[in-house]
């Protein structure tokens, strides 16, 4: 029998939290009774919503220090409190290394590090006293290297350095910890790899053998923000369905596989 998570009374901010992974992660905490405030930059067509329970909306480009200023106030001001946050914006179009501008590397690392950080920064004052959860969305690029993903690799990685900093700076009373993802069902993978990628052997290599379900991310994210975790810290949680091994270590499974 699976363990319910119940985050009744919870207010929980997921930043970019209106589409893909982030739709995902809002629709699993709104299941769990939390109310859930998302942001982005435009207003979207459809909220997340669970059993007729709609996720609250905030316009904000969080790499903005005074919209992330009033996005935190606005939370504040609807709800009286905020108990957790995910920072789940991010993403990055792939890149020639070599000839990418050096804006776009900055902006990269800008929506992918230093916006995690700003919305963490502004949000501590006001989870300092009663408590709470952060946290991060990283991604198997913080350790696995790709080409056309450099600057948004390093921004993972960054990410992940932070959280093991915010999580000395901020204990006890706020945890933080990330949750790094794997390749997920979402649009930007079927823009990435194609329409047919799940047909094409690419879900083989990955030992679970297919891309993950937003609301699996989700999951991740109500643990962390729930008492199950409660003394859990600066730890970096793999959502990747085991990861995408080397060739070489499959074709040895195989082989011993048959022994």
């Amino acid at each position: 029998m699976g363990v319910e998570i119940d985050l009744s009374g919870r207010v929980v901010l997921v930043t970019g939290g209106t589409r893909g992974i982030g739709a995902g992660i809002s629709e699993v905490l709104l299941r769990a009774g939390a109310r859930v405030h998302v942001c982005s930059r435009g207003e979207p067509e459809r909220l997340p919503e669970h059993d007729g329970v709609r996720a609250e909306f905030v316009q904000a480009d969080v790499r903005d220090p005074e919209q992330v200023d009033g996005l935190i106030d606005e939370v504040v001001r609807r709800d009286g409190r905020l108990d957790s946050v995910v920072n789940n914006a991010g993403g990055a179009p792939p890149a020639d290394t070599a000839t990418a501008s050096p804006r776009f590397h900055s902006k990269i690392v800008e929506l992918n590090l230093l916006a995690p950080l700003l919305v963490c920064q502004r949000a501590w004052p006001v989870m300092r006293d009663s408590g709470g959860s952060m946290t991060m969305i990283s991604s198997v690029a913080a350790q696995r290297a790709a080409p056309t993903i450099a600057a948004y690799a390093a921004a993972k990685a960054g990410v992940e350095s932070l959280t093991r900093t915010l999580a000395l700076e901020f204990a006890p009373s706020v945890r933080v910890n990330a949750v790094s993802v794997g390749v997920a069902r979402t649009d930007n993978f079927r823009e990435h790899f194609g329409a047919e990628a799940e047909q094409s052997g690419f879900a083989e290599t990955i030992p679970m053998g297919r891309p993950a379900e937003p609301v699996e991310v989700g999951n991740a994210c109500a643990f962390l923000a729930s008492p199950l975790a409660e003394y859990l810290t600066g730890a970096v949680l793999a959502v990747d369905g085991g990861g995408e091994p080397h060739p070489h270590l499959k074709q040895l499974a195989r082989e011993f596989s048959r022994d």
